[in-house]
């Protein structure tokens, strides 16, 4: 009887930690891999980068969701911070790059000044110019143009691991990358 209460309440314990393992997870942070040469060199290809989601506000609702897109307790993104969304044109690939046009700024875009939308010029949503740090990535601004603050999911804020692609499991970590904060 003494081990059967034993192990009930070790199996609870387990079952809560999971539980709010899943909660952090979903609510509060992510963790991603970067799979191409976009963000190098402080980004390296098998980084695995941690993503906090509460730092532009918690993202509800949304495109293909019953409510409609908001932020809980929203804050600004900051020009130069390197941020983690969702491409537009496919909503399960993420992107990380760094932010380089806030709302109301200006860009230059081939051969031509572009104004960068938001809310106070009557567009439908606040839009940013993202940039990858390399400028042989071809998946940034540059070809998506602007991205609306609906497809961000949050600032990256550290390198928790890193391993070289395709390497053999015992092999390829890169250790001087551990708990890199960003």
């Amino acid at each position: 009887m003494i081990k059967m209460k034993k192990t009930l309440r070790f199996l609870l314990a387990f079952l809560i930690a999971f539980a709010l393992m899943m909660v952090v997870r979903a609510v509060g942070l992510a963790i991603y891999t970067i799979d191409g040469p976009g963000l190098e060199p402080a980004f390296q290809a098998g980084d695995r980068v941690v993503v906090n989601r509460w730092s532009y506000g918690l993202r509800v609702g949304g495109k293909d969701s019953f409510f409609n897109y908001g932020r809980l307790v929203r804050q600004p993104i900051q020009k130069g911070e390197i941020v983690a969304f969702e491409n537009p044109q496919n909503t399960s690939q993420l992107l990380i790059c760094r932010c380089t046009a806030l709302p109301g700024d200006t860009v230059s875009h081939g051969g031509q000044t572009l104004l960068v939308p938001s809310l106070k010029d009557c567009a439908d949503a606040d839009y940013y110019w993202m940039e990858s740090i390399n400028p042989s990535n071809a998946v940034d601004s540059h070809t998506l143009g602007f991205i609306a603050e609906e497809f961000v999911i949050g600032r990256a804020v550290m390198v928790i691991y890193s391993r070289e692609p395709q390497a053999p499991l015992w092999k390829g970590w890169r250790t001087e990358r551990l708990l890199l904060p960003i």
